[in-house]
């Protein structure tokens, strides 16, 4: 790409997703206080999507809980009927039958309710990262130009372990403890109210530290996550640029800021477990403290006959049960904390919403395709640089078949052009037809489901060669895959690859040569067959041998389809039908080679500094 005004494309636009890309780079601070709870209620959908499982794992939570606290009474008629003064060896066993029965009954349920919950939670999360995988691929350019890549895959990554962390084990963990505490506080009020009353005299000295506590753990995990999300930015933009890092020997400075960034996050996560364990010891302390205290209360409360020894023990039962649960509630609120606020984060990304997408009533394009394009009195600026528009006034009109070449200095608004008729933007003034459509009316997959782009580095995929070339159009059959790397003059090295078309090429395809590389993204382009071809710069990063070749293939890939060819080499452009030069946003000049050097304007002294043709 060669203006300068596309590199600060995007630096701001209007609607969610310039909203998101400034937040992924706001302060922690900042984002924390806006984190509750209720982020989880994004989630509620994909419940709903598998009620089945949901219900399931309700119906055997329910009778886990039931069972657990079953076998407080079982216990209670046990010690009553040891106590009494008719226990004989058979109606012993008979209570211990039914304890057996009762602990049958929660392995069983306990089993199910593991696996129902256990489904459900990373089914549900499976979902939620397919959808929003799925939306990050529909963002804009102005998303991407400002949001770290590294910051966007933590989102889809830690933060959703941390969710699938909460729904696959913690939620199952805190509903089965809050029913346990609620049955648990039911049955004791049964067996004796006066010490349930002391009991529930517990909980406001257990949850004080629970809360207050819990506001510093949860401003600690964001933080921690905001580090360790740092730390993959620096990581993900290093090994981005690996041979540059190498190149210049940066590894050790590179190392340097990762472990950098690694510890801060450490030492944040640090504080945090310190917090949490403090706050789990207060509340485990208080809690069993308390209990011991009532127990001693019942144990005087039995030798003086006010209850059984039976009920003694099922009420410390059911109250070592509820200790338990209200500790464990405790511990699992932290992971509710810490999912919350990576759900608040996935949910950013959710929220995010492209600028550019199809309109309500999009317009179908004419069938067939012609290829005819005009831009009419385009006025275009990036977001972040309305002061400087990148195209001003600008028409053109490029007939269907024709060969165009647009040339001119860098910054003119040559790559403008092209993102315009991709429809990656939108002019604030004027209009883009193709085929006779303002593209604004047309749905953005329907406007570059009709062009082919090749780029002066057009990226490619791990997998084999063919599926590079099919990636251009995944319904073409093998004859059309090797007509169309044939036609790019990619066929012979193709052929002699170990697996030929089916050789893994590596990730980005770097087991290939640049030149291969180009000619594979030709033949990925050939293989669209569509109407109009875009090429951006396609030889210039290329040697003498290997542009031939590309050349080449170019001049087969723009017969009988409308092409539009950006480049600085002007001995590139020279077959074309028209040479288009462009200054500051406008079309200053047009012509053919001889015509534009005999004016003696821009063109010609661009072909002087080349050529050293005279103007």
């Amino acid at each position: 790409m060669d203006e300068s005004s596309a590199q600060g494309a995007a630096r701001e636009r209007p609607g969610a997703g310039a909203a998101l890309a400034s937040n992924l780079t706001e302060s922690a601070q900042r984002r924390d206080r806006s984190r509750n709870v209720g982020a989880l209620r994004r989630l509620i959908p994909f419940v709903r999507r598998h009620w089945p499982d949901a219900a399931g794992a309700g119906v055997f939570l329910l009778t886990a809980t039931a069972s657990t606290l079953g076998m407080s009474a079982a216990l209670r008629f046990l010690v009553d009927h040891l106590t009494g003064a008719h226990a004989t060896h058979g109606s012993i066993d008979r209570w211990f039958l039914l304890i057996g029965l009762v602990a049958l009954a929660l392995a069983a349920s306990s089993a199910l309710r593991y696996f129902f919950v256990t489904k459900l939670g990373e089914r549900i999360v499976a979902d939620l990262r397919q959808s929003v995988y799925a939306h990050v691929l529909t963002l804009d350019l102005a998303f991407f130009a400002r949001a770290k890549t590294g910051e966007v895959l933590s989102r889809l990554t830690t933060d959703l372990q941390i969710v699938e962390t909460l729904m696959a084990t913690s939620v199952s963990v805190a509903l089965r403890n809050l029913l346990t505490l609620v049955g648990a506080l039911a049955l004791l009020v049964v067996v004796s109210p006066r010490l349930t009353g002391l009991v529930l005299l517990l909980f406001p000295l257990v949850l004080a530290p629970l809360f207050l506590m819990g506001r510093r753990v949860r401003r600690l995990t964001a933080h921690a996550q905001d580090r360790f999300a740092e730390a993959i930015g620096h990581a993900g933009e290093t090994l981005d640029a690996l041979e540059t890092v190498q190149a210049f020997g940066r590894q050790a400075s590179a190392a340097g800021r990762f472990d950098a960034a690694v510890e801060a996050a450490f030492a944040t996560s640090l504080r945090r477990m310190t917090a949490r364990a403090l706050m789990t010891s207060l509340v485990i302390a208080l809690v069993f403290g308390g209990v011991v205290v009532i127990f001693w209360l019942g144990v005087h409360a039995g030798l003086r006959g006010e209850m059984s020894w039976g009920s003694l023990f099922q009420f410390a039962f059911l109250s070592v049960m509820a200790a338990g649960a209200v500790g464990a509630l405790g511990e699992t609120w932290g992971d509710v904390q810490k999912a919350a606020g990576a759900m608040e984060r996935v949910s950013e990304l959710l929220d995010a919403q492209p600028a550019i997408g199809a309109p309500a009533d999009p317009l179908p394009l004419p069938v067939p395709a012609q290829g005819h394009i005009v831009f009419e009195d385009v006025t275009f600026a990036y977001p972040g640089r309305r002061d400087a528009p990148a195209l001003r006034g600008f028409s053109l009109e490029v007939k269907p078949g024709e060969r165009v070449a647009l040339v001119g200095p860098s910054g003119a608004g040559k790559s403008t052009v092209l993102r315009l008729l991709l429809r990656f933007y939108d002019p604030q003034l004027g209009a883009v037809r193709l085929d006779g459509v303002d593209l604004r009316r047309v749905d953005p997959a329907d406007v570059r489901g009709r062009m082919a782009l090749v780029a002066q580095d057009s990226p490619l995929f791990s997998g084999s060669a063919a599926d590079n070339i099919l990636f251009g159009r995944e319904d073409a059959n093998p004859q059309a895959v090797r007509e169309a790397a044939r036609a790019a003059q990619a066929e012979s090295f193709l052929d002699a690859l170990p697996q030929g078309f089916d050789t893994v090429v590596g990730e980005r395809a770097r087991s290939l040569s640049g030149g291969q590389r180009q000619r594979l993204a030709i033949a990925r382009a050939l293989v669209r067959e569509a109407p109009v071809l875009l090429l951006d710069e396609a030889t210039s990063a290329l040697d003498a041998e290997n542009e031939r070749l590309v050349q080449r293939a170019l001049d087969e890939a723009m017969s009988g389809r409308t092409t539009l060819v950006i480049a600085h080499r002007l001995a590139t452009v020279l077959k074309a039908d028209r040479i288009v030069v462009i200054d500051e946003g406008r079309v200053v000049e047009q012509g053919s080679h001889a015509e534009l050097v005999a004016r003696g304007g821009l063109y010609a002294r661009l072909a002087a500094l080349q050529f050293g043709e005279a103007a």
